[in-house]
């Protein structure tokens, strides 16, 4: 059991020092072209934020609602015998 642990916390530290590279090259991309006066990548760059914000908890949700869904068919299968 503490095996899998210690290969699951390795997997998460590996999967972050691959997402901290990315912060500087996107930083660079942006600065460079604020400086020369185009700021259209910089919001693409927000809008792309937000949606991978979003996701998880939208993908969430809908599994929530279909479960709460399941649960209450279920429950009114079972009332009714």
């Amino acid at each position: 059991m503490k095996l899998k642990y210690f290969f699951v916390i390795i997997l998460f530290f590996g999967l972050q020092l691959t997402s901290w590279a990315q912060c500087a090259m996107c930083r660079a991309s942006v600065e460079n072209n604020v400086s020369n006066g185009d700021t259209s990548i910089g919001a693409g760059l927000n809008n792309g934020i937000l949606y991978l914000f979003v996701m998880p908890y939208l993908m969430a949700a809908i599994i929530g609602f279909l479960w709460y869904r399941s649960a209450k068919k279920k429950k009114a299968k079972l009332s009714l015998r």
